[in-house]
């Protein structure tokens, strides 16, 4: 059965106060001898066989309780087998127990058989003599002060009363009293000692917490006391003050750690000064102190009282994610320039500085675009283009002054701004340098791509320019630059500023053109070249504008296909045109032009199969023209459509033919029927040179089955040479008239559909 020592103190001090009753055995048996001895003289002076008896009683424990001490010392018990210190709490009690009653039994034995005085007197000392070591030595074990106390007390107690008398009666309530003092006081003296174990106890897990918390918290944390010096400190501020200045600086003023780390610059002043007058002042707050090697800690000032706490944050992952989040937000990912938004703000600022400054010094900005970059993209996969990308940065930030603010603008734009020019010409030598520099070909996976750049430039003459005018003004010349034939440079002048309001309000007056029926059909009629009679009709759109005139289709139909509204004209085109070819006598067909934004839309077949259906046009009457350009912009959308086109019935011619790449390739991957030969090679007809080159056409055209069709006939010796040196099948020019609205175009099929007419006259010379 546990004792409540066992079960109300922790193991290790249970088994150091079973320890304690064991450790003084020389002394517990020097102790029983001097007992045995003295009741051996008691025993001589009272003549009494029973004392002699308690003398030996005395002698034989204590040499027990001597041996049963070797045991316990012999059985080495670990410090915190609880479960073992019982059994010998157990032993210690048993023989102690047995010493008690022996003490006891002394007493009242003197006192009762042996009528002497020495003899009860030397009981009586000896037996509350040997309580007192009781108590000051198994204080701890209540148990066994309890029970050694009732096996003295009691005898000795009944001995006094059974002897008689009034004083006997009143010694033995003293001594029973002293008795109860006497576990009194081991109980007050075992309460001391269990409180001071739990408070240890308590001290000793809240120190262990504490080492936990400073040990596994993310922060280094340290403690000052009011003269400043470093007290406390985890590992983690260890660590940041070998950050700060190698040293031991645990028990040192944090002045001293400060002064050692702004000795060898690894503080900056400014914020090394703060911590210090924020520590001095014994006040709160946050310093933020960057290091060497992008180390960042930001500590935290707490004062109360005399303490100062500092808590040591290492926030330099956090630092490189702010500064990888704020390079993410002003720098190009792809080629590590500054983005729009950047540069936009770099530049404002300069703006800003000119004018505040009133600066006379010429600035321009300049919109570099990489040439035909698409057709990269589409032929060489997107990884090249990206390389393309990074190389053009790298060229361009080499040609360029260290001065200038390069950045990309998206795409395949660049955009640069440059101050400090003195003049125009000056300026255009640094865009010179620019277009040098990618004269050299690309190496790019081993692969040599030639790539031109076409550069807009504009002056910022004046110091109330923005940077929106300025781009606006340079998009302008480098769009000019690429009309003109890409590789160039182009400066802006006001001219352009004035054709690009003209094209901003045709493509307003385009779309409402376009919404109210301002747009009309002409037809050009296509002629057998062995009959004279018109075989179809190229429907060309064109738009009168009531204030501005005729505008011509070169200028605004590239101004529906940057505005996306060419495949609204080509819906309307071909409805209007399959209506109109209705109302043609005989079999004439029609033809319409697909562009290259009509097959990026992806609903040709759709307008197509709406205008057949509304008409009721047969599709063998309708022909679609397209053009190289368009077919290698949208090589798979172009298959696609036109196949089933084909299926259809629906003639595929190419327009053109001989201006694009001409790359025989598609005359066999597609469903041409057509072969148009452009009408360059025909005004050249005066060279033997261009004649061969139009019979060699016309007769490739011819062993694949294509008809093939001259355009640009004008004269009668043009058409006299193609149908005496060549196969061309049909011809479409001005000689057979200009194109006509569809009210005249009937009455010129017919009258040509008249053998021996004007018309045939003439024709036939």
């Amino acid at each position: 059965m546990a004792s409540t020592a066992a079960k109300s103190l922790p193991a290790i001090d249970y088994v150091s106060i079973v320890r304690s009753v064991y450790k003084d055995r020389r002394g517990m048996l020097i102790g029983a001898i001097s007992a045995g001895t003295t009741a051996a003289a008691a025993g001589f002076s009272a003549n009494s066989r029973i004392i002699f008896v308690h003398a030996a009683a005395l002698i034989v424990i204590g040499m027990l309780r001597f041996f049963d001490a070797r045991q316990f010392e012999a059985a080495a018990i670990a410090d915190d087998d609880a479960e073992g210190a019982s059994e010998w709490e157990f032993r210690a009690t048993i023989t102690g127990c047995l010493a008690g009653l022996v003490y006891g039994s002394w007493c009242f034995s003197s006192l009762i058989f042996a009528n002497d005085p020495f003899a009860v007197l030397a009981s009586i000392a000896l037996s509350v003599a040997a309580l007192v070591g009781v108590c000051t030595r198994n204080f701890g074990l209540d148990r066994l002060v309890t029970l050694q106390i009732v096996f003295v007390g009691v005898p000795l107690g009944a001995g006094l009363f059974i002897a008689g008398g009034i004083y006997h009666a009143i010694l033995a309530l003293m001594i029973i009293t002293l008795m109860i003092s006497f576990r009194k006081l081991a109980g007050d003296v075992r309460a001391i000692l269990l409180a001071a174990v739990h408070g240890r106890e308590q001290a000793s897990n809240l120190a262990q917490q504490l080492d936990t918390a400073l040990d596994t918290m993310q922060h280094g944390l340290c403690m000052l006391d009011g003269a400043g010096v470093i007290r406390v400190a985890n590992d983690r501020a260890l660590l940041a003050f070998q950050s700060f200045a190698p040293g031991e600086w645990l028990d040192q003023p944090l002045s001293a750690l400060i002064a050692a780390a702004d000795e060898v610059g690894f503080l900056p002043r400014t914020a090394a000064e703060r911590l210090i007058d924020m520590v001095t002042e014994q006040g709160s707050g946050k310093v933020l102190l960057s290091l060497p090697d992008a180390v960042h800690f930001e500590v935290t000032v707490s004062s109360r009282g005399d303490r100062t706490v500092l808590l040591f944050e290492d926030i330099s992952e956090r630092m490189r994610a702010e500064e990888r989040i704020n390079f993410m937000a002003r720098y190009d990912a792809l080629t590590g320039l500054p983005n729009r938004a950047y540069f936009t703000d770099m530049v404002a600022t300069e703006l800003e500085d000119r004018r505040n400054f009133a600066r006379g010094d010429h600035a321009a900005v300049m919109i570099i675009d990489i040439d035909d970059f698409k057709h990269v993209n589409d032929t060489m996969g997107h990884l090249v283009g990206d390389k393309l990308l990074a190389e053009t940065s790298v060229r361009l930030r080499q040609s360029l002054p260290t001065r200038a603010l390069l950045a990309r603008l998206g795409g395949d734009e660049f955009i640069v701004y440059l101050a400090g020019c003195d003049t125009a010409e000056a300026l255009l030598a640094h865009a010179g340098t620019i277009l040098t520099a990618f004269v050299t070909p690309f190496n790019i996976g081993g692969e040599q791509l030639v790539t031109n750049i076409s550069v807009g430039v504009v002056e910022a003459t004046n110091l109330a320019d923005d940077l929106d005018a300025l781009m606006v003004k340079a998009d302008l010349a480098l769009y000019q630059a690429k009309g003109n034939g890409k590789g160039q440079v182009e400066l802006f002048q006001d001219a352009m500023d004035t054709d690009y309001r003209y094209r901003q309000k045709l493509k307003t007056e385009l779309r409402l053109a376009l919404e109210t029926g301002g747009l009309t059909l002409n037809y050009q009629p296509i002629v057998d070249i062995v009959t004279r009679r018109v075989v179809g009709c190229e429907a060309l759109a064109r738009w009168h504008h009531p204030q501005l005139g005729s505008i011509p289709p070169s200028l605004f139909i590239p101004i529906a296909e940057e505005t996306g509204m060419i495949s609204e004209i080509t819906r309307w085109v071909l409805q209007t045109a399959t209506a109109q070819c209705m109302t043609w006598p005989g079999d004439i067909s029609v033809a319409v032009n697909i562009s290259a934004r009509d097959f990026r839309s992806g609903n040709i077949a759709e307008m197509v199969d709406s205008a057949l259906k509304r008409s009721g046009l047969p599709p063998q009457r309708l022909e679609v023209e397209v053009t190289e350009t368009a077919v290698i912009e949208e090589r798979d959308a172009a298959s696609k459509i036109l196949n089933a086109l084909a299926e259809q019935g629906i003639s595929i011619a190419l327009d053109d033919f001989g201006t694009g790449y001409s790359s025989l390739s598609y005359l066999q991957a597609l469903p041409f029927s057509k072969l148009k030969i452009d009408r360059s090679f025909v005004a050249d007809l005066g060279s033997p040179r261009a004649l061969k080159l139009i019979a060699n056409v016309a007769r490739l055209g011819k062993d694949i089955n294509l008809i093939v069709t001259a355009e640009g006939v004008e004269t009668e010796a043009q058409l006299e040479m193609i149908a005496t040196y060549t196969k061309v099948d049909q011809i479409q020019g001005y000689l057979f008239g200009v194109p006509l609205p569809a009210r005249d175009i009937a009455e010129l099929i017919s009258r040509m559909a008249t053998p021996g007419s004007p018309a045939q006259k003439v024709r036939h010379g």
